[in-house]
């Protein structure tokens, strides 16, 4: 490239012929070809292919464009890199606007892209096949990922921009069908910045306390550079992974983005997927009627045919007189044998009678008797003999505890404390001390004597 006419005076301003020419300084010529290439290619568009393209932490995205011949280095400072309609990728067919410049620290020229666009529908239909195939490589778009629709849900989730025909649309069906509520989350449908907002509002839905039913992500038809937001894979990831039933609503009936393929179902208008989305309310309406007849219908034929059935078994049925006949029959027999069997039974059990009636005699049942009483009587003093109040009333006395249990010993009398002592007369309550102390009287208490004697079974009265 030849220099312009004013740097190469500048240059050779000081320069003479011999040894003796002032040299310039390695900076000073590093800033001058900078210089000179930076006005000489200010505003450049290059058409290339990205080859390793890498975002670093800062922001700040480097890679490389190049054809069959030649390469050049490229960057994207961060403030630009976030504004790009599309993620750069290997191997894309791309043109870039920027400016040349020089990094003097290494003797190097690079471009600075400004703008980044697609080469053409070709270009971008090539990158959006490559896009799909490495994404259906990691199951994105497998069958198995697809959930069922809700039936009504009660909340829906629309991610849309919010001053297009496309809300509107969605709501008008929605009234018309089954009306219903609705959030809606706006975002910018294309252009720079769309798809990372598309993202986000897919995650916020899910990250709601009160999370919808159902979402629509929607957009009307366009060019596929206008629906290019939605083959981003931020946005089909976070369709991916919502743990909201999805359905894709973009562009018209013959268009297809990747967020097709990632949604649970894909509808071909927004108008559809409202329909899609909820029953319509009449319909249900006249189905609940149309089941309840059918109910009833059913209902009265199984209660016609039970009736049926019922009168059939009750004309099989013997008839009462005939089948209760053996058993009145019968009544009456012993009805009529009766009398006659009291009568030979009061017979037999008089002559019994006669028969054991002379061996009845009243002396033997007195000596049965004298003698039974006897030996109740020797039964009896036997047992006042036995009596543990008897030896009282010869001067013995029973020592007891609190609870009333028999003491023998004096050590559990002593272990006892208080004592009753019983009396052929009463009871006396007394303290046990030791062994050389006498036992005191505390209380005297009188009761009825357990010994008197019980009058004989035959005991004359007044004895």
């Amino acid at each position: 490239m030849d220099l312009p006419d004013e740097t190469r005076s500048g240059l050779l301003a000081d320069t003479r012929a011999g040894d003796n020419s002032p040299p310039l300084t390695v900076a000073e010529l590093a800033g001058s070809v900078k210089r000179v290439i930076e006005d000489a290619f200010g505003r450049v568009r290059v058409r290339g292919e990205i080859s390793g393209f890498k975002r670093h932490s800062s922001g700040h995205c480097y890679f490389s464009l190049k054809d069959e011949s030649a390469c050049v280095d490229a960057v994207i400072w961060r403030s630009s890199a976030g504004a790009l309609a599309f993620r750069p990728e290997d191997g894309a067919d791309v043109i870039a606007t920027g400016k040349m410049t020089t990094y003097p620290g290494r003797s190097k020229y690079q471009l600075v892209v400004e703008r980044l666009e697609l080469a053409g529908e070709g270009a971008l239909m090539a990158l959006l096949e490559r896009r799909r195939k490495a994404l259906a490589a990691e199951g994105l778009f497998d069958a198995a990922r697809k959930r069922r629709l809700p039936f009504l849900p009660r909340l829906i989730g629309v991610v849309t921009s919010p001053t297009g025909a496309v809300i509107r649309d969605i709501l008008h069906r929605l009234e018309d069908r089954f009306p219903t509520n609705v959030v809606l989350w706006p975002v910018p449908v294309q252009g720079e910045g769309a798809a990372p907002k598309i993202a986000a509002a897919i995650r916020g839905f899910a990250a709601l306390d009160r999370k919808p039913d159902l979402l629509i992500v929607a957009r009307g038809g366009g060019s596929i550079e206008d629906l290019w937001a939605f083959n981003e894979e931020e946005v089909v990831r976070a369709a991916a992974e919502s743990p909201i039933p999805l359905i894709s609503a973009v562009g018209h009936e013959t268009d297809t983005t990747l967020i097709d393929y990632a949604a649970d179902l894909r509808a071909p208008t927004p108008t559809a997927a409202a329909e899609i989305a909820v029953p319509v309310r009449a319909e249900l309406a006249a189905g609940l009627e149309e089941l309840g007849r059918r109910a009833q219908h059913c209902v009265s034929r199984k209660t016609d045919r039970w009736r049926e059935r019922l009168e059939l078994t009750v004309c099989r049925w013997p008839q009462p007189e005939a089948l209760f006949a053996p058993a009145v029959r019968r009544v009456d027999e012993v009805g009529n044998r009766l009398p006659r069997a009291l009568s030979a039974r009061a017979s037999h059990a008089r002559a019994d009678l006669n028969g054991v009636a002379p061996r009845l005699r009243p002396a033997l049942l007195s000596e049965r008797v004298i003698r039974a009483s006897e030996k109740l009587l020797s039964l009896w003093r036997l047992a006042e003999v036995a009596h543990p109040e008897r030896p009282l009333s010869r001067g013995f006395v029973r020592v007891t505890d609190r609870k009333g249990a028999t003491l023998t010993r004096s050590a559990d009398a002593i272990a006892a404390g208080t004592l009753a002592l019983h009396f052929a007369d009463g009871t006396v309550d007394a303290v046990a001390g030791s062994k050389e102390r006498q036992v005191q009287p505390v209380e005297r208490k009188q009761r009825p004597s357990y010994v008197s004697r019980q009058p004989g079974l035959f005991d004359e009265a007044g004895e």
